[in-house]
């Protein structure tokens, strides 16, 4: 695409572009691939013609054309191949939510959130500060457990995720495009001032429990304790936890004891407001073991109780975010103006100093042309001179003469004032660029 021209499209020019030609030809208009655009309309939720759709089209049939979708709040609504695209605002409001409850017996046994989690946590590894699991993929349910607790941490999340559905709240990822972020968890079960290094796993989006119109982020994940451990063997081990032969293998090799903070196979709900500008968040911590099935139907009560004050923080974050986009705009048009006012006044300031050096170096050039003129006229005066002398000379000298004269002619400029003049510029036609246009 010519980088002079504006690098955004919106999605109904999109549109509009890939119904009435071919991928092929649209991509090659941005200097793109037939497949990276494709996935801009998927991105854009712009709909677009299935294989075969332009033979057909060839053949005189017109298979429907679906139309463009409105864009969902938060949607992008261009392709910005330069900065950040504008977005469907969130227009967020607020709707109480309207319960309705399901029996457990019509719920499938695991969450659909889960299924196959298991299988993704035994292909991940330990991360390097702590024994937490670390799974290849991100876009997986927001839980983060050692895998000694995996079993019950999904035990856990499943009955957390199935009680929500249960009371008729829905538990799934954070729809795509949407601004709704996660908030980052400190695993330790009592937090310290020192510095905290963490190399937990973190998803791609947030899990989320949608309470009427309000979204909720969840994380289960399991606690981490501060205790004294031994390392044996390239293995830190709590020093409650070690077995009779594990102290003998610590005598007989190199091993030291620390502090460390070591999985405490406690578990912690954390829900939070996913909405930027807004700070909600609350912790629902294991005192032991076990706790947590009995204080689940507790944690959703509060968690319905609370969408009503998350909703009126995100009206507000919202209120506060608009006057932001408006004082930002205000302060783009200032700029823009000031921008204009100062290109403005440069290029006059620009016109005067060529206007300036137009007229300086037109009056220079005509005395040099004056001078030049004066001189050439003094030389043909000389010539004119030898001519009449050269009338009294004999036949043969007087030839010489002559020819050495024309000669001598052809090496002197022309003392035609008119041609001299000719070739003069004018300030005018300096400062506008153009040759001379005397004659």
């Amino acid at each position: 695409m010519d980088k002079t021209k504006d690098t955004r499209v919106s999605r109904d020019q999109l549109y509009e572009e890939v119904w009435a030609e071919p991928m092929t030809t649209v991509a090659l208009k941005y200097k793109v691939s037939s497949s990276f655009l494709a996935r801009i309309c998927t991105r854009l939720k712009v709909p677009r013609p299935q294989r075969g759709y332009w033979a057909m089209y060839a053949t005189g049939k017109r298979p429907k054309k679906p139309p463009l979708p409105a864009a969902s709040p938060g949607d992008e609504l261009e392709w910005a191949r330069d900065g950040e695209a504008r977005r469907a605002p969130l227009k967020f409001e607020y709707k109480p939510p309207k319960i309705k409850r399901r029996k457990r017996s019509e719920l499938p046994a695991l969450h659909s959130l889960l299924v196959g989690f298991q299988e993704r946590l035994n292909e991940g590894r330990e991360s390097y500060f702590n024994p937490f699991i670390r799974p290849i993929k991100r876009l997986l349910p927001d839980i983060i457990t050692s895998k000694e607790m995996a079993s019950r941490t999904i035990d856990v999340a499943n009955e957390l995720y199935l009680d929500l559905e249960a009371h008729g709240h829905q538990v799934k990822f954070s729809p795509h495009g949407q601004r709704l972020w996660r908030r980052m968890i400190d695993e330790r079960e009592k937090k310290r001032g020192d510095n905290h290094n963490s190399d937990l796993w973190s998803p791609s989006r947030p899990t989320l429990v949608f309470i009427g119109s309000v979204a909720i982020g969840l994380t289960v994940y399991e606690m981490t304790e501060y205790v004294e451990v031994r390392h044996i063997d390239g293995e830190y081990i709590k020093v409650t936890d070690l077995t009779p032969q594990q102290l003998k293998r610590a005598a007989r090799s190199y091993s030291w004891t620390s502090t460390r903070d070591m999985p405490s196979g406690r578990l912690c709900i954390q829900a939070y407001s996913p909405y930027p500008g807004t700070q909600w968040a609350r912790q629902w911590q294991e005192a032991k073991a076990g706790d947590f099935p009995s204080k689940l139907h507790a944690i959703i009560k509060e968690l319905e109780v609370t969408s009503a004050s998350i909703a009126k923080q995100v009206e507000e974050a919202e209120r506060k975010a608009e006057i932001q986009r408006q004082q930002l705009e205000q302060q783009r048009e200032i700029e823009r103006k000031r921008w204009e006012e100062e290109k403005a006044k440069q290029a006059l300031e620009d016109a005067e100093r060529r206007r300036v050096e137009a007229s300086k170096d037109s009056r220079d050039e005509l005395s040099d042309i004056i001078k030049a003129w004066a001189k050439a006229k003094r030389v043909e005066e000389f010539f004119a001179d030898v001519e009449r002398r050269a009338v009294n000379l004999e036949e043969e000298q007087k030839a010489a003469v002559l020819e050495r004269l024309a000669l001598a002619r052809t090496m002197i400029d022309s003392t035609d004032a008119l041609q001299w003049l000719a070739a003069w510029k004018t300030p005018e036609e300096r400062t506008a660029g153009n040759s001379s246009n005397f004659w």
